[in-house]
């Protein structure tokens, strides 16, 4: 039995739905703007985020309001058809809010339905060194780092981080089109990088380039990959076969996406440990709650939200965090 079919059949009632705008300002000149989709329907409540990056979209799709038809009975399945040709992201915040109203209208929890039971989430700190200088890390003392390596990082630094032990990834994001080229790691420094820090994973490099794939045909073992995973197919395209993947629900758009990749990679053996995308409401809690039932004890990029802050509070959770599942929903009681 698949994992999907163990929800795609729950009664989901929808009367009406609204959108709630979020924002955070993250530097002078980068505003995070997200927005809740509260789905109500037989007196509860379900709600999820979308994440779309583009802040003026954002804008617009909440100035537009609710104009989806979604209104009616349905099951899981049939109003998740509601949201084809739906942006990817946007889609997980429908899709996501629906399974959470599903759940709570049948009065149960995710890990109930799927018979899994939610155990503490590993996470990491996401970040960049973009100075050149681990000054970010010491503030963050024990814990454990995803470090998207750059072009100014030197010998220095790479030597501190291979002395730290504590990077658990490191994020090349070559599979991004939308990093400068400048910020990019030249071979060398891949070199450096990879061969200092021997139990890192690696993700997203750039297997293409002749120069680095051979640097990089030693370790494929430790090769993951994020942005280019959107679906199974996605898996089946990728260069050669994996042995871990970073898994990102917004990305897969439809719970069915989801969780039929989550079946494929069990069946292949491929580890996983998830990731986020900068979610500032019950996005974050949603991911959580996901790596508590699938990928619980990986390098998880789910970090709690204050941890996106500056300057960093002095009261964050530590990793692992504790089972938090709402008794009813996708709902996690902490994020």
């Amino acid at each position: 039995m698949s994992t999907y079919s163990l929800v795609a059949d729950l009664p989901v009632m929808v009367d009406s739905y609204e959108l709630e705008g979020l924002e955070q300002a993250v530097s002078s000149d980068f505003v995070r703007r997200t927005t809740v989709v509260h789905l109500r329907g037989g007196g509860e409540e379900g709600i999820g985020e979308d994440v779309v990056y583009d802040a003026e979209d954002q804008g617009r799709f909440q100035a537009a309001g609710p104009v989806l038809d979604l209104a009616g009975e349905h099951t899981l399945a049939s109003l998740s058809a509601r949201f084809e040709g739906v942006l990817d992201l946007r889609r997980w915040g429908f899709e996501s809010a629906a399974l959470d109203l599903a759940l709570r209208q049948a009065g149960r929890s995710l890990h109930e339905v799927l018979g899994r039971e939610p155990r503490p989430v590993t996470f990491v700190v996401s970040t960049s060194l973009p100075d050149g200088t681990a000054a970010r890390l010491d503030a963050l003392p024990g814990m454990r780092f995803k470090l998207d390596p750059e072009a100014s990082w030197g010998e220095e630094l790479v030597a501190e981080l291979a002395a730290l032990g504590a990077v658990d990834v490191v994020d090349f994001k070559e599979a991004y089109t939308w990093r400068a080229h400048e910020r990019t790691p030249p071979t060398s420094l891949y070199r450096l990088i990879v061969e200092a820090l021997p139990d890192a994973l690696i993700e997203d490099p750039n297997v293409a380039d002749p120069e680095k794939g051979a640097i990089l045909e030693p370790h494929r073992d430790r090769i993951t990959w994020d942005a280019p995973i959107h679906s199974v197919a996605d898996v089946d395209a990728l260069p050669f076969a994996p042995k871990m993947l970073n898994s990102k629900p917004s990305r897969f758009g439809s719970v069915k996406g989801l969780f039929d990749f989550y079946d494929v990679c069990a069946e292949r053996g491929i580890r996983l440990y998830g990731g986020g995308q900068f979610e500032l409401g019950p996005g974050r809690g949603h991911i959580q709650y996901l790596a508590s039932l699938f990928h619980p004890g990986a390098a998880n990029d789910v970090a709690p939200s204050g941890y996106n802050v500056t300057p960093l509070p002095s009261d964050l959770p530590t990793s692992p965090l504790p089972p938090a599942p709402a008794p009813t929903g996708l709902g996690w009681l902490q994020a």
